[in-house]
């Protein structure tokens, strides 16, 4: 199977499959040497770095709107490597997005902070697939969205209406899980929320917010997958929720 879906085009998909093997990951077990040496350079560079454990996948495919896949914990060092060697690596990355909107429509996205990996990017928020995402050794993506969105901005969207299904985007860079979530509240009091959570945080994730009103509303500092999921956004406007 390896990796075999389209690139570069949304996708629906009704149904996931990617199931946590108890493994190594090939690319962790080649590169053990390269990945402590890297590490340390990683971590000269930005102190703040946590050797954590995050997922990387050995396979992928998209077979009758249904992804279908393997993937190994690995450390975070391992996951800093792998983006710097990624081409035939026989590993990719795939993560969540749960796309936040607002009563009115506009998208909530939020800008990472200074000391991460991302610094100044904006997407929606969310973060890597890990051990504790996968129930019996399947992922549960919605469960993942859900903790990532409380960790970085403090919202709670356990109740919040979510699209019918999930949809898929594949680049270069990885995979993009995403899911719509509606919330009632307009754009600039759920933006509020995430400002007064991120003041009263000690080391915040974020740095804030980012409302996007339309698909030519676009930030500075936008993650690269985000355009095609903001463009596809605003095209289906009412379409896919649940």
């Amino acid at each position: 199977m390896s990796f075999d879906l389209p690139r570069n085009v949304i996708l629906p998909v009704d149904a996931i499959d990617v199931r946590l093997d108890p493994g190594p990951h090939p690319f962790a077990l080649d590169n053990s040497e390269a990945i402590a040496a890297n590490w340390q350079q990683e971590i000269s560079a930005n102190p703040a770095l946590f050797d954590g454990t995050v997922v990387l996948l050995s396979q992928l495919a998209w077979r009758d709107r249904h992804l279908v896949g393997r993937c190994h914990a690995v450390n975070y060092s391992t996951f800093m490597l792998w983006r710097k060697r990624r081409e035939n690596s026989g590993a990719e990355h795939a993560y969540a997005h749960a796309m936040l909107v607002a009563g009115d429509n506009a998208l909530v996205a939020i800008r990472m902070g200074r000391h991460t990996v991302g610094a100044g990017s904006v997407y929606f928020a969310a973060g890597s697939f890990e051990p504790i995402d996968f129930r019996d050794g399947l992922v549960d993506v919605d469960s993942n969205m859900i903790r990532e969105v409380r960790e970085e901005t403090g919202l709670d969207l356990s109740d919040a209406r979510r699209g019918r299904r999930w949809h898929a985007l594949s680049i270069p860079s990885g995979t993009v899980i995403f899911r719509r979530y509606h919330v009632d509240e307009p754009a600039d009091d759920i933006a509020s929320r995430i400002r007064a959570f991120v003041a009263a945080e000690t080391d915040p994730e974020i740095e804030g917010p980012v409302i996007i009103r339309d698909a030519s509303d676009l930030p500075d500092g936008l993650s690269l997958h985000m355009k095609p999921l903001i463009a596809w956004h605003f095209a289906n406007e009412g379409q896919d929720r649940a």
